[in-house]
């Protein structure tokens, strides 16, 4: 996928990965529509890079469908759809239901909404491509947050579903999954942070990635590599994961 005059929508966009996404896309040629629940700062951001800001919270689904229609009013139509919005909470299996369902409504079920009403216009035009990021924790998982990594898990399922459900009708589908980056939302596990990148590094790998429309979008080479080594031994993996989840939390495991 060529960005250049395309129409582009980023959740999540007023700060983090988000918003490295957004700027990357704009300097591609892109016309970019920024959304976050930051309506401020988003929209600051977003006059900052030279796109067009529209705010929206996407774990209310009204939000959703009105951004969709804001843009499809405004730009005519959706090429690239980025859900990209996502929150981290620390939080074990004990978490209340509210704490679930709030991390679920957001890292999930905001990806659900989003295909649900961008898909039809996109089937109607016989094209169209959707962005999901995930995390390396969907692939691998987070130390501290069992909520994290259920739900990247399921935006990795959810992402690999569509991609072979409606490639053969024009859609094309990619999950970013990063390791370290830094981000605001990183910070809250400075562990993650030892081999982290900038959110332009990201928005490099995804720029060539949609290029080569490629489904799977890493950005260190230690995630397949150690996915790899889940897939056939999954016993040693476990074993290595509670002597990692001991030397980072320390104290604080348990």
């Amino acid at each position: 996928m060529q960005l250049k005059n395309k129409n582009v929508v980023v959740t999540g966009a007023a700060s983090g990965i988000g918003l490295g996404l957004a700027a990357r896309f704009v300097t591609e040629g892109a016309r970019v529509v920024m959304s976050d629940l930051a309506t401020s700062a988003g929209a600051d951001r977003a006059k900052e890079i030279g796109a067009r800001f529209v705010a929206a919270d996407v774990s209310r689904e009204s939000d959703i469908a009105a951004l969709v229609d804001d843009v499809l009013t405004h730009e005519g139509h959706i090429d690239l759809f980025c859900s990209n919005a996502g929150i981290a909470t620390r939080m074990d299996a004990l978490a209340d239901d509210s704490t679930w369902e709030r991390i679920i409504d957001v890292n999930l079920n905001g990806q659900i909404r989003a295909a649900r009403h961008v898909l039809p216009h996109m089937l109607e035009r016989g094209e169209g491509y959707l962005l999901n990021t995930a995390s390396a924790a969907g692939l691998l998982t987070e130390l501290e947050s069992v909520g994290y990594a259920t739900t990247k898990h399921a935006s990795v399922g959810f992402s690999e579903w569509l991609a072979f459900t409606y490639r053969d009708r024009g859609i094309g589908v990619s999950v970013l999954c990063p390791e370290g980056v830094h981000t605001p939302m990183a910070e809250q596990a400075p562990y993650l942070l030892h081999n982290a990148i900038t959110v332009e590094d990201v928005a490099d790998t995804v720029v060539e990635a949609l290029r080569t429309e490629r489904f799977m979008i890493t950005t260190h080479a230690s995630t397949l590599e150690r996915f790899r080594l889940k897939a056939v031994d999954y016993e040693g993996y476990i074993n290595a994961l509670v002597g990692r989840r001991s030397q980072v939390l320390g104290g604080n495991a348990r």
